[in-house]
């Protein structure tokens, strides 16, 4: 009997040892180059030559604050090479060590629902592999059902591939990506996948739209219709770059099919900057296929445009929209007149605001109190396209009816509610949380999808050290450990306020 469950303890050892084994061992899988020989040369060698000689002739561009993300023409290199060494030369002089590279565009070969995430292990290019970050792609895919893996819409495509060797050659560190296509269809994907993007990208990824512009108008319409889209994407608004381009595709210019042939992919990474704070655009350059050197057609073009995103250091964080005492009384008497119409009336008042700083982007909470004590709190960190008066106003009717730590106001407390309002700067990261200053910067800590934020008054009214103040950020806003504003993997973000009441 002793023998008989010896061997039977064998056998199953043996079994899990074999299957671990087998795990370990199984093949990755590849995905090969599709346009190498195509798009841009097939031999190494000339693929370094042609990408170190377009590198040369881009001029270094000082890019103020970190850069989060560039926008890249994915054409073939002898067309569009020189445009996308605009971008990747001021990656490459930023000396910013990438991590993970997230690609994305609109798929040119399929029309389906959502953003496909590739499942290969890895993309080879003639100047060899590059690893899909597996890690960030899974959670990107938990965390919205519209982003899912399917790596057959990326087989053929030529629009995410093209980038690689440029990346290639303009990091020095090994890196990885997380290659996305997007659907075509017009269903709100791009906000999805922007706010998954926010809540799991690293302090040192790397955000890379591919999208070429004017498709087969004539030079010099391109010319004109090009140079106004980079424009609206400089601007941050979303909708306004989607309206122009409606208006260009439904115009009468001749032969032009689309301005922007990666529109959600674009529409994407500027959300994102939204939410994120990334507060400076940066055009480039710009060319058309016209401009090409003895292959260039100015008949029928091809429009590309090189930008970068970036970040401002938080060394100079400042408001950038100071007050007066008026604008701040306006604020105030918009808070206390949406509360007591929207729980008279149910409705929120309309309000006629020409004041240039109330109409200027900027995050803010609006926060309740009664006999001293809280009743509701709730802001809106990150600048969208809304006007500071018009946030003051949803944040005030979201303090006293959405804070779920409360019970909505009632009306017969109105007379008793006390307001301030908290106007914030753009939150930007620092890489030691021992630049943090009580009492000046407000905090938000970010890791693993978790996040949480106090105030700067926060640090005032409680009299917590600095190490106190992180501690009950992380645990009781975050929900994470309280030593988690150590770990190397927080995010850490600052932000001064104007407060007044």
């Amino acid at each position: 009997m002793k023998k008989l469950l010896f061997l039977l303890l064998a056998l199953i050892f043996l079994t899990a040892c074999g299957q671990k084994q087998a795990t370990n061992n199984m093949p990755k899988k590849i995905k090969s180059a599709a346009v190498a020989g195509q798009f841009y040369p097939k031999e190494p060698g000339a693929i370094t030559e042609q990408i170190q000689r377009y590198l040369k002739q881009a001029p270094k561009q000082k890019i103020e604050g970190e850069i989060k993300a560039i926008i890249v023409p994915h054409a073939g290199y002898d067309f569009s090479g020189l445009v996308a060494a605009y971008a990747f030369k001021a990656l490459e002089g930023a000396g910013k060590k990438i991590n993970t590279a997230v690609i994305i565009s609109n798929s040119h070969q399929a029309y389906f629902d959502g953003a496909a995430i590739d499942s290969s292990d890895a993309w080879q290019t003639p100047l060899d592999q590059v690893a899909v970050d597996k890690v960030l792609a899974d959670k990107l895919v938990k965390a919205n059902s519209a982003i899912k893996y399917d790596g057959a819409v990326h087989q053929k495509d030529h629009n995410i591939e093209v980038q690689l060797p440029f990346l290639q050659t303009v990091l020095k560190n090994d890196f990885k990506i997380v290659p996305i296509e997007v659907g075509n269809k017009d269903d709100g994907t791009y906000k999805k996948l922007a706010r998954s993007l926010k809540d799991n990208l690293g302090p040192d990824d790397l955000v890379i739209i591919s999208s070429d512009m004017s498709h087969y108008p004539k030079y010099e319409d391109a010319n004109k219709i090009d140079k106004e889209t980079l424009e609206k994407i400089k601007s941050g608004k979303v909708e306004a770059l989607a309206d122009y381009v409606d208006s260009v595709e439904n115009s009468d210019y001749a032969n032009e099919q689309t301005a922007l042939c990666g529109i959600d992919a674009v529409k994407t990474v500027m959300e994102l900057a939204n939410l994120a704070g990334w507060d400076k655009i940066e055009i480039l350059k710009y060319l058309n296929s016209g401009d090409a050197p003895g292959v260039g057609d100015k008949s029928q073009v091809v429009g590309y445009g090189a930008v970068a995103i970036a970040q401002m250091k938080n060394a100079n964080i400042k408001m950038q929209n100071e007050l007066s005492d008026e604008q701040k009384k306006k604020l105030l008497n918009i808070a206390k007149q949406t509360v007591e119409n929207f729980l008279n009336n149910g409705e929120m008042p309309e309000f006629e605001i020409s004041d240039e700083g109330l109409n200027k982007k900027q995050g803010a909470f609006v926060t309740l109190t009664k006999g001293g004590q809280l009743r509701g709190c709730i802001g809106q960190i990150v600048p969208t396209d809304e006007p500071l008066w018009q946030v003051v106003r949803d944040m005030a009717v979201a303090a006293c009816s959405e804070d779920g730590r409360f019970n909505p106001v009632s009306k017969d407390e109105l007379s008793k509610l006390k307001y301030e309002i908290s106007v914030l700067s753009t939150p930007e990261p620092i890489d030691d949380w021992r630049k943090i200053k009580l009492g000046k910067h407000g905090v938000i800590i970010k890791k693993s999808g978790r996040s949480g934020v106090f105030l700067p008054q926060v640090a005032t009214e409680t009299s917590w050290s600095l190490e106190e103040f992180l501690s009950e950020l992380c645990w009781q806003k975050a929900g994470l450990s309280p030593g988690c504003y150590k770990d190397k993997d927080t995010q850490i973000l600052i932000f001064t306020a104007q407060v007044f009441k």
